[in-house]
């Protein structure tokens, strides 16, 4: 039995996956005080809280450090500032401290694959630099839940180190082609469940009616579907986009859902442009991306106007924006939204087809709705997307996808795990230290005679 130490430790899936393999954890952090005390309930340890202001003497020997370190300054759903984030960019150089003064066997990080990218790759060179630098030879390996049978997509980045070079590790083969299914994970209308609100359900209603009135014969968009851009006729054009132009000029064109911009104040014009418009280069200007949403959605409704017409008044009248936009990521499957996963975002609605989730995120406004059902999915089948069983959850619905979101997948740690720690590794490497602290304390004795 090996010891070993979670940082930023959330729910402990770093705990359940190390725990799994018999190994005992001696010290844990995490400054969310609901999610300590919740982590103190499930694993009977009290995790100190910023781990910038532990006395890193204080923290116990140990063989193994994990840590799933904040995600937020390198994820593409964030501002991307990596280690200009004063708050959070910088806790890599605490996992550092730590390597560098205790020297454990082992480490084992998790993040998201971006961080390898982040301020073209200089991020990435620092902490290579810096592992190796305290002693390790470390690796890296980016994996999907869904590549173990687990049903979601959701991509991170595993970094894993040893200060006995890695030549006894191998990473595990991941299976692209594996079938899974979302349903394997769920529960058959469970009474714990959170039905969708009667307003999303209405809002899915009138998207539903607008695909029943698309001809049977013609292909549903795969392009995303953006309403307020049915009637609209502002320019797009480089040189010519809406606050490129005068308040005069920009009245002889429409904005959302076709209304008139004539007589109106640049003021008022602007309310009736879509939130996307406002989005140009440092030029002004649109990417082609854009133009080609745009356009693709004006000509769209344009060919099928009379069929579509009422519809889209009354999804112009959501209260909204990102309601009365709609991502069709299910191709050319069954035309019933309700038949698949269905996630309020905002970038739109988003359908997904049911072999797996999308990803859980720290963010509690995109869990995944069950369509067939109405509802959210629970909090435990959240927490089997990540491998979690047998554990107490927090209790707020928010606040458990949120600590889901940012916790790493047990399965695919404990795999990772059970082919990196090799317990005679650190009797090796124990060994060698008792040798060395005998050889130094036998030339102190000579030089002292």
């Amino acid at each position: 039995m090996l010891k070993f130490i979670d940082l930023f430790a959330g729910i402990g899936g770093f705990h359940l996956a190390l725990q799994k393999l018999g190994h005992q954890c001696v010290f844990a952090c995490e400054i969310n005080q609901t999610l300590a005390d919740l982590y103190e309930q499930n694993y009977g340890i009290k995790p100190e809280g910023d781990i910038k202001k532990v006395d890193i003497k204080s923290i116990p020997p140990h063989d193994i450090l994990c840590a799933g370190f904040p995600c937020q300054p390198f994820s593409k759903a964030g501002k991307m500032l990596g280690r200009k984030d004063n708050t959070l960019g910088n806790l890599i150089d605490e996992i550092l401290k730590i390597l560098h003064h205790h020297k454990p066997t082992f480490f084992i990080l998790e993040n998201v694959p971006f961080i390898a990218k982040q301020d073209n790759e200089d991020m990435w060179r620092y902490m290579k630099s810096e592992f190796k630098r305290a002693g390790y030879k470390s690796d890296e390996k980016i994996y999907s839940p869904h590549q173990f049978g687990i049903p979601q997509h959701r991509q991170r980045i595993y970094i894993v180190g040893s200060r006995r070079g890695l030549e006894h590790f191998s990473w595990i083969e991941p299976q692209e082609k594996i079938q899974t299914d979302i349903k394997s994970i769920l529960d058959n209308n469970p009474s714990e469940a959170k039905a969708i609100g009667k307003e999303e359900q209405y809002c899915l209603d009138l998207w539903q009616e607008f695909i029943d009135c698309i001809p049977k014969d013609i292909p549903i968009p795969k392009f995303p579907i953006w309403g307020m851009e049915f009637g609209a006729t502002y320019p797009i054009e480089d040189g010519k986009t809406p606050l490129q132009l005068s308040e005069k000029e920009l009245g002889n064109y429409k904005g959302i859902f076709g209304k008139s911009l004539k007589g109106l104040s640049k003021e008022e014009q602007e309310k009736y442009l879509p939130s996307h418009a406002f989005n140009t280069d440092k030029n002004g200007n649109y990417p082609r991306w854009k133009k080609r949403y745009i356009q693709q959605n004006r000509n769209f409704y344009k060919t099928y106007e009379k069929e579509l017409k009422n519809v889209v008044a009354k999804i112009a009248q959501l209260p909204i924006a990102s309601w009365q936009k709609l991502e069709w990521n299910v191709g050319d499957g069954d035309r019933k939204l309700r038949n698949y996963i269905i996630q309020f975002r905002a970038s739109g609605i988003r359908l997904k087809k049911t072999d797996f989730s999308p990803s859980l995120v720290c963010t509690n406004t995109q869990i995944p709705i069950i369509g067939w059902e109405n509802r959210y999915i629970t909090k435990k089948e959240g927490a089997r997307l990540q491998s979690i069983d047998n554990i107490q959850l927090p209790e707020n619905y928010g606040t458990c996808f949120k600590a889901l979101g940012n916790a790493v997948n047990v399965e695919i740690v404990y795999k990772i795990a059970e082919r990196l720690i090799k317990e005679e590794i650190v009797s090796n490497i124990t060994k060698m230290k008792i040798i060395k602290n005998e050889k130094n304390l036998k030339l102190t004795r000579n030089g002292t005679n």
